[in-house]
């Protein structure tokens, strides 16, 4: 019989990452009581599971904002890492700070423990600095004094992961590739599913507490057998060509060219595939036996199945803006000098809700209904300087929420049929966002307004907006009257 008491609150933190996200629904289904923790509670509109759950806000690298966190908490899911960092602090030194901010607090609140999801790899090896410090951060929780269990996973494979988006692109858009040695490497992929069965069981085994347990799937294969399994799936050919020198900096652009994974993000990564990530021992099965493990080519099947029927994909690696800006906090608009705004509007003679379905379907396959050689030109150029680029698509071709990326945008307000406004994450001399909304009519119809903000950085910034004015004007006029006319198209489909 499992040992704990459902009655207990559970935690958890990065709930607007990949693994956080997807665990809130498992805790739930299994009636445990849950507390999430958010530096901003409005990204996390749109989830499901949001009215079924107490939410806190807070930053771990605040600890002032943790005491009323911990304040009752029994057991808490450690599931943060940073990827990027600041001008004054490297990712590393930042994830150390957050991990005793956390753990100290946890501490002064008598948590029963802490789970933590880290990353696999011999710890006697030269480690890259990332997989150094996914170890680390498991280091400093246990500092704490607090018990912790410690699952350490390489890759983990699902709809949406950051290492299955990356290596899914490459093997579709790339028919022979020059790889560097570390394509034969050693890894042994992990199911999502698989993690979160690890995650929530070991609520239930009391015996786990202060262990680094060790997790992978089935499968021990080269990062090249898990690009030609995914390839054959796909009924794809594809060459792999070894060259004896890539370094992680060359390798980081060539998957920033041809994936949507920036290089900033890539170049960690890529520094830990030196290391073969492999299970050594055996206290996972011992453990937990029950947990049937996939191999890697059932992985990816699963995960190939949810995308291509369309089933919604809760989390995708790109929803966390902490792995892709830093600390930069969505921006509440308003209208005050130095903010260069440029509004249009028209009338629709429909209900809100048809307009807002036209305007939350932007981007992706659909695309932005006018100028779309524009939009791909400026996705161009903007990997060209090192920016996102137009290749992130969306998460769900007709459902946006608050996070999500939006080709080289991301969706920073949703309010149901009434507003969507995105901020730009392509490279600018300033900051923009693009916003839309819909306003019911007293008379009837609805007020579609389009409005484009941009907070121009320096001289530099000045000069874009302005000399780039009269080229937007042609493209946001098209695309407010493409809007309206989709807009008219959905009334005319739902009546």
């Amino acid at each position: 019989m499992p040992n704990t008491d459902k009655s207990k609150l559970c935690l958890v933190t990065g709930v607007t990452g990949y693994v956080g996200g997807r665990l809130v629904p498992w805790l739930l289904e299994r009636n445990y009581r849950v507390r999430v923790l958010s530096r901003d509670a409005d990204r996390l509109q749109g989830r499901g599971w949001l009215d079924e759950v107490e939410v806190l806000e807070g930053d771990v690298l605040k600890p002032e904002t943790l005491p009323k966190v911990m304040t009752d908490v029994d057991f808490a899911y450690y599931l943060i890492h940073s990827m990027s960092g600041t001008k004054n602090e490297g990712f590393h030194e930042r994830d150390m700070r957050a991990a005793r901010n956390f753990g100290e607090s946890a501490h002064e609140h008598n948590l029963e423990r802490i789970i933590y999801l880290g990353g696999l790899g011999n710890p006697d090896d030269d480690l890259s600095k990332h997989l150094r410090s996914r170890q680390k951060t498991g280091e400093c929780l246990r500092e704490s004094g607090i018990p912790v269990t410690e699952f350490r996973a390489a890759i983990v494979v699902g709809s949406g992961s950051k290492s299955f988006e990356m290596m899914r692109y490459l093997a579709d858009r790339v028919p022979v590739m020059i790889c560097p040695q570390w394509v034969y490497s050693k890894v042994q992929p992990i199911a999502i599913r698989n993690v979160l069965q690890y995650l929530v069981k070991a609520l239930e085994k009391p015996d786990t507490q202060d262990k680094i347990i060790q997790i992978g799937g089935k499968s021990v294969i080269t990062y090249a057998e898990m690009m030609q399994i995914y390839a054959r799936i796909n009924n794809l050919k594809r060459l792999l060509i070894p060259v004896p020198v890539l370094t992680p900096w060359l390798s980081s652009y060539w998957v920033h060219w041809v994936t949507p994974v920036p290089s900033s993000l890539a170049r960690p990564l890529i520094e830990g595939l030196k290391n073969d990530v492999v299970v050594h021992d055996d206290s996972a099965r011992e453990f937990f036996p029950d947990i049937d493990l996939f191999t890697y080519e059932e992985a990816v099947r699963r995960a190939l199945d949810k995308i291509t029927d369309h089933r919604e994909v809760e989390t995708t690696w790109n929803d966390a803006m902490l792995s892709s800006k830093g600390d930069e906090q969505p921006v509440e608009l308003e209208a005050k000098e130095g903010l260069n705004i440029e509004r249009r509007h028209t009338f629709v003679d429909v209900k809100p809700e048809h307009a807002y379905k036209a305007y939350i379907s932007l981007g992706g396959e659909k695309g932005w209904l006018s100028f779309e050689w524009a939009w791909k030109l400026r996705g161009i150029m903007d990997r060209m300087v090192g920016g996102v680029g137009f290749r992130r698509g969306r998460r769900d071709p007709g459902e946006l929420r608050v996070g999500d990326a939006l080709d080289f945008w991301r969706v920073e307000a949703i309010r149901k049929n009434r507003l969507m406004r995105l901020r730009a994450e392509m490279k600018v001399p300033g900051r923009a966002w693009l916003e839309f909304q819909s306003i019911p009519k007293s008379e009837g119809g609805t007020k579609l307004v389009q409005t484009a903000y941009f907070a121009p950085r320096g001289l530099f910034g000045l000069l874009y907006w302005y000399g780039l004015y009269p080229f937007h004007g042609f493209i946001f006029s098209s695309m407010i009257e493409s809007v309206a006319k989709e807009a008219q198209k959905n009334a005319d489909q739902n009546r």
